[in-house]
C-alpha cells in the first residue's frame, strides 16, 4: 500500500530528528519535508465515539498539539523504581513526530471509521509498545499504541479509554516498529535541567551523569530481555479495557 511507504518515509525523518537533537538542544524539531500524505477529505473530525469518551479537552490536545513526543514503554515489573509514564516503565525515547506524520496518525486512527471496531471485543492481552504524548501548552493527552493485540488507549484526566484497532493493524505496525528501532536511552529531563521532555544527554558531563544514574534501569532492561516471555500485569493493565 502506498500509505505504508509514506509512513515509513516519514518515520525515517523522525529518527533523523533524534540524531539532530544530540547536537542542538534549542531547536529540537523534525526537518521540513514535502507534503506527500493526503488524508481522506471525508475524515475531518475525530469520531464521535472517541471524542465523547475522552472529552473535549483531550480532543483539543490531539487536534492542536504543538509537539508530539514518542516514548517506548513496557509493562512495569514488580518492585520497579525507574521512570514511568501512565504507570508503565519507560524503555526509551523515540523522537518528536513531524507534522506530516501527525496528520497521518490523527486521520487514520482517530477519524477513519474503517480502522476502528466499536462494538466487537478482541480476546487478546494489551502489550504496550509506544506512547505518543500530544502536548499543548502545559496540558497533554497520551495515546498508547499496542501490538500484536492491535489497539490504542487514550489517557487523560486520570481516565483510560481503549479502542479496538484491529483493522488498522498494518498501520500500527508500520508506526511502532520503526519508532522502536530509532529509540535512544531515556533520561529525566528534570535531571538534565531541560525544558523539553527530550530525555537525551547533550554533553559529556550529562552522559557521565546518566551512566551512573541509569545503571539499575539498564540492568533491569537486560534482565527483561532474558525473561521476555513472562510479562507481569500491573498498573493500568489491570484494568479491563474491553478489547
Amino acid at each position: 500500500m502506498n500509505w505504508l511507504k509514506i509512513t515509513i518515509f516519514a518515520l525515517c525523518l523522525v529518527s533523523v530528528s533524534i540524531a539532530y537533537a544530540q547536537d542542538n538542544t534549542e531547536d529540537f524539531k523534525s526537518p521540513n519535508q514535502p507534503t506527500e500524505y493526503k488524508p481522506n477529505p471525508n475524515n475531518t473530525v475525530i469520531l464521535e465515539e472517541i471524542s465523547s469518551a475522552i472529552g473535549s479537552t483531550a480532543v483539543n490536545n490531539i487536534n492542536n498539539a504543538e509537539q508530539i513526543f514518542c516514548y517506548q514503554v513496557t509493562n512495569k515489573p514488580e518492585n520497579y523504581t525507574g521512570y514511568t509514564l501512565d504507570g508503565m516503565a519507560i524503555v526509551g525515547f523515540c523522537g518528536i513526530i513531524n507534522n506530516e506524520l501527525k496528520t497521518m496518525i490523527v486521520s487514520e486512527l482517530f477519524m477513519n471509521p474503517d480502522n476502528i471496531i466499536f462494538d466487537v471485543t478482541e480476546n487478546c492481552i494489551i502489550r504496550p509498545k509506544v506512547i505518543l504524548r500530544f502536548v499543548r501548552g502545559v496540558d497533554y493527552t497520551d495515546v498508547l499504541l499496542s501490538s500484536p493485540c492491535h489497539a490504542f488507549a487514550i489517557f487523560y484526566g486520570g481516565k483510560i479509554n481503549a479502542f479496538n484497532a484491529k483493522p488498522a493493524a498494518q498501520i500500527i505496525d508500520a508506526l511502532v516498529d520503526p519508532l522502536i528501532k530509532s529509540k535512544v536511552d531515556f533520561a529525566s529531563p528534570a535531571l538534565l535541567n531541560q525544558l523539553l521532555p527530550i530525555g537525551i544527554a547533550q554533553t559529556e558531563e550529562q552522559k557521565a551523569l546518566l551512566n551512573k544514574k541509569n545503571e539499575p534501569l539498564r540492568n533491569w532492561i537486560t534482565k527483561q530481555d532474558e525473561d521476555n516471555n513472562s510479562p507481569r500485569r500491573g498498573g493500568w493493565n489491570k484494568v479491563n479495557l474491553k478489547l
